[in-house]
Formats: C-alpha cells, structure tokens, sequence
C-alpha cells in the first residue's frame, strides 16, 4: 500500500513564468530516460521480485522516491506556466506571430490538452511508453539497466541545469542532480554484491558455462578498418569474470557456409518466381 505525503521532497520554485523552458523540462519527466520510467522500472522489478527481501525493499525505497520526484517536477513545469494566460497561448499559435515569436518554442499542448499543467509526455510530444521499462526477473541485469537510467537521466537533467537561467529552478534541478548522485552509487553498490554473492560478472551467471561455444567466449573481432581498438583492455589480458584470455581476431573469418534457402512458394509471389502450378 502506497500513501501520499502532501509536502514536496524539495521545494520546486520559479522566479518567473517560462513556457519555453517547461516543454524541455517535460523530457526528464515523460521521456525515455524521465522520471516516469524510472517509477515504473523500479516498482514493476519489485512487484517481480520473487524473495530477496532487501533488494525487494531497495527497489521499492528508491521507485517510491521517483513518484516525488515526478511530483516535483509536475510542480515545476506547472508553476512555469502560471502567468502565461492560457488565451495568450492559444493566440500566439493561431493568431498573433509577434506573440508566437515572445512564446516560440513552447508546447501548445500545454495550453490546449493539459491546462496548463505536466503530461505524461516528453519534450517534443511523445506520449510516455511502457516499452522505455525494463524488468526481467534477473536482479543483476535489471539493476545494471537502473545505472543506466539513472546516468542518462542525471546527463539530461544536468544539460537542463546548464540551460536554464533562472536561479530557483536550477536549485530545484540541483537536488534532482544530486539524488541522481545517490542512486547511481546505490545500484553500483548493489551490482557489486550481486556479483561477488554469484562470484561472477555475465549475466545469466548461472548458465552452464560447458553449454555455451567456449572457443569463442572471449575474442575480440576487428570487423573495422584499422586496429585502433587492438589497444583496449577488451582486446587483451584477462577478461572481467576471471574465466578467460581476450584474444584479438584481426582478421575475423565466417564459421558457417552461404545460407542457401529453397525458393518460397509460387502462392506467396516472391522474387525470382517459382512457377503457379494449378
């Protein structure tokens, strides 16, 4: 059982109406790497989460945490366009170009769809998609998919901060940044322990590893030219499990002949034709 506490985790202020800006702010809710997906990523591996108490309470702490982080960010974009009549807007889109130029780049929706509040939506539009979550069932690689979310939310909610000129709503972005801090050392955390409980690093770690083509487990194929990439650690030395030696193919060669596939049949009308017998 959820509840609501009515007070906002951080406080979310303006320091004057910007439509423009809440339209990029709808990104770091709605988008890809938003908020919302976040919430949903993280609740739905613990709704999922067959034993492993902790980790259950760990993805639900931190998804629980992403539904205010939503309410903040709704509060924010909301309070950026308090002060934007909604007819001004609608005006500036259908009639008036100098007032359109004053409000260029903001989201009419806004305006038309939401009254002048957040939507489940990303900068340009895009309605939030439950294809952006992932929760497989297997913790370590599903806790690897929450690190990277949370970088890629903590890179676009810092660009937001670099662009944004208004004070209170970069102090508002800079307890996000640093709660985006926290989270992505906690994964890590996590991620570590899962591996050294499983004593492993490839994910299924418990995959018998005498049914997988061991000969090719570790090479490294140069299907590039140069060999810049020769240099890397992935290339050489001792692979992150501890199991294997990379080795660098130069010259990577097929291990299987031509695909040869028999024509379709003459009813599914493919090229070249098999003759239609009746």
């Amino acid at each position: 059982m959820f509840y609501h506490v009515k007070e906002l985790q951080y406080e979310a202020k303006v320091s004057r109406p910007d439509p423009v800006f809440a339209k990029k702010l709808q990104e770091v809710l709605g988008g890809q790497w938003g908020e919302m997906s976040v919430m949903m990523q993280y609740l739905f591996q613990g709704f999922n989460c067959r034993g492993n108490k902790k980790y259950r309470d760990l993805l639900f702490d931190i998804g629980t945490e992403e539904i205010a982080h939503i309410e903040i960010l709704a509060t924010l974009i909301a309070r950026l366009l308090d002060g934007t009549p909604m007819e001004s807007q609608l005006e500036a889109f259908n009639y008036d170009p100098a007032l359109a130029a004053v409000l260029g780049g903001m989201n009419p929706q806004h305006a038309i769809v939401s009254g002048l509040g957040a939507m489940p939506a990303d900068s340009v539009g895009n309605r939030w998609s439950a294809d952006y979550i992932v929760a497989s069932g297997n913790l370590l690689a599903d806790f690897r998919a929450n690190l990277t979310a949370e970088s890629q939310g903590r890179l676009q909610v810092s660009r937001l901060y670099e662009i944004s000129d208004d004070p209170l709503v970069k102090d508002t972005l800079s307890f996000l940044i640093a709660r985006d801090t926290a989270h992505q050392n906690q994964w890590i955390a996590a991620i570590r322990e899962l591996e050294n409980k499983a004593q492993d690093v490839v994910v299924p770690t418990n995959f018998p590893k005498e049914l997988q083509k061991q000969e090719v487990a570790y090479d490294f194929y140069n299907t590039s030219q140069g060999q810049s990439d020769a240099n890397g650690p992935w290339a050489q030395g001792t692979a992150p499990d501890g199991r294997g030696q990379f080795r660098y193919i130069e010259q990577p060669f097929p291990y299987g002949p031509v695909p040869k596939l028999p024509l379709a049949p003459a009813t599914v009308f493919n090229t070249p034709p098999k003759p239609l017998t009746r």
